[in-house]
């Protein structure tokens, strides 16, 4: 990993970001070289709408074909046609939410939790509101900030046609059973939608060992453009009846794609899959393993800095944190003074920063690691983190 800035255009030598420290990859990550050839192959190439019968449009239809099938194998997909494209995550939730709606009737219930970002929360908040729907939540403990499962088989019902659940957590970074949650919620007949937004660019990603029936991620996570990905089981897929015009196919995927999809940016997600398999995810989990541990060590060694979550095992490199005698916006300023990008506030994690206590406060400062960060970068950061500790007092 060590030459792997080199892959990222907008950190070479003469740009901005080769004197920025981008802590913020829980928010978006910079682009790199493979995604952006891409987009620009794709619009020199192929710039040409499908379902033509001259070249230019078949070698659009054929590109993305050749992501469907590139993003089935990142997903360990069985079939390609299970890849829905969309604007982003939360646009592709809202549809599905209301496509899914059709299938629910009052009393019916769904289960969300009080870890997910709102883009997994409030559209089906909006549907239970819609359809009269009753809904369940799964907690999470402030003290271990895993779910509280021993809750889970209580929640469960024969009426519970939905689970919504995050893979990690883009507040406290928390990496979740799945896995495990899916097999239960499959146990009473529930079907399971999965955001994995946050894990995409942190870890392996095998639907078929999971078992769910959706799971959704975002390519600007993972080192590419701003474009969303659904992937569903094809039965469930072909049995659902989502709104579109008339005049859009009958089939998956593409009864789910309204409108005529971005090739650019579709070709821009191809790019970023391939990066990500030159490089090797096993490579990635370990070197940000390293990296996340240095960083919670050298913030637990400062005092004043309390973590909001984990330690260093069973979570992505996202930490969520709080500064004595300074609020989340007045450590991201300072912070950005000095040229380290993080975030604060709620981050879009409404429920568990609420479930935190800390949304009236402003929320936590959020920093967030990623394959091309450094351990120099690491500890640049901790120095200026002390420094501020030490103007504080």
């Amino acid at each position: 990993m060590s030459d792997i800035r080199k892959h990222f255009p907008s950190l070479a030598q003469g740009r901005p970001g080769a004197s920025t420290i981008f802590f913020d990859g829980a928010a978006g990550t910079q682009m790199c070289a493979r995604s952006i050839d891409r987009m620009n192959e794709a619009m020199l190439d192929e710039n040409a709408n499908f379902g033509g019968l001259f070249q230019t449009s078949k070698r659009a239809g054929e590109l993305v074909t050749k992501t469907r099938t590139a993003v089935a194998e990142f997903f360990h997909a069985s079939d390609a046609r299970e890849i829905v494209f969309g604007q982003n995550m939360t646009t592709l939730t809202l549809a599905m939410a209301r496509t899914f709606g059709r299938r629910l009737k009052a009393a019916d219930e769904i289960l969300l939790t009080r870890m997910d970002h709102d883009a997994n929360v409030a559209p089906w908040l909006s549907l239970a509101e819609d359809r009269g729907l009753t809904v369940k939540w799964l907690d999470f403990s402030t003290e271990t900030y895993d779910y509280e499962l021993t809750q889970l088989d209580e929640l469960l019902t024969s009426k519970t046609k939905f689970v919504a659940v995050n893979y990690a957590s883009n507040v406290i970074g928390t990496i979740n059973d799945v896995r495990s949650i899916t097999a239960r919620a499959k146990a009473v007949g529930a079907l399971v939608f999965v955001d994995a937004v946050q894990y995409a660019p942190h870890g392996v990603i095998d639907v078929q060992e999971i078992g769910c029936d959706f799971l959704v991620c975002s390519a600007y996570k993972f080192y590419g453009p701003h474009h969303g990905i659904l992937w569903g089981k094809l039965e469930v897929l072909e049995q659902l009846e989502p709104y579109k015009v008339r005049t859009a196919p009958a089939y998956a995927p593409d009864k789910f794609e309204t409108g005529t999809k971005s090739r650019e940016a579709i070709a821009g997600v191809l790019g970023a899959i391939e990066h990500l398999q030159s490089v090797g995810m096993g490579s990635i989990v370990e070197y940000e393993k390293l990296l996340g541990a240095q960083l919670i060590d050298g913030l637990r060694s400062i005092r004043g800095v309390t973590i909001h979550g984990k330690g260093a095992q069973g979570r992505v490199p996202t930490v969520a944190l709080t500064v004595s005698g300074k609020t989340p916006a007045e450590v991201a300023q300072a912070l950005g003074i000095d040229g380290i990008n993080v975030w604060h506030g709620h981050n879009y994690g409404w429920e568990p920063v609420r479930r935190l206590a800390l949304l009236e406060g402003g929320g936590v400062v959020r920093v967030s690691l990623a394959q091309y960060n450094t351990g120099e970068e690491v500890d640049y950061f901790l120095n200026k983190m002390e420094a501020l500790l030490a103007s504080a007092a």
